[in-house]
């Protein structure tokens, strides 16, 4: 039986990519930073459109999310965060504060983005 939430990240990022979604950022403080033009948003910048799940293969403990998101600036891609008793928290407490209205689950990948 295959597991809906086994990992597999690389799939979807290429997907994503090739969608256009091709920044990438990390949480520096209290602001997300796009790693290619350095631009800070605060979580009020940014719209949440999709989140995947994953667990682990040998450890379902081991998870990650995967945030595919777009700014207020334009900007579009993903970030991967560790999830779990062992996860780094940061990215998990900056997309806590994105508001609600920010946070969309209904955004489709386009099926020919494979």
């Amino acid at each position: 039986m295959e597991n809906e939430f086994a990992k597999h990240e690389l799939d979807y990022l290429r997907r994503y990519e090739a969608a256009g979604f091709t920044d990438q950022y990390r949480v520096v403080e209290e602001y997300l930073e796009n790693l290619n033009s350095k631009a800070t948003y605060k979580p009020t910048d940014v719209t949440i459109l999709k989140e995947h799940r994953y667990e682990g293969m040998s450890n379902p403990s081991d998870m990650s999310l995967l945030y595919v998101i777009e700014t207020s600036d334009g900007s579009r891609g993903t970030i991967l965060a560790s999830y779990g008793a062992n996860g780094n928290t940061s990215v998990n407490t900056f997309m806590a504060n994105v508001p609600k209205e920010n946070i969309r689950e209904d955004f489709m990948l386009p099926p020919d983005a494979e």
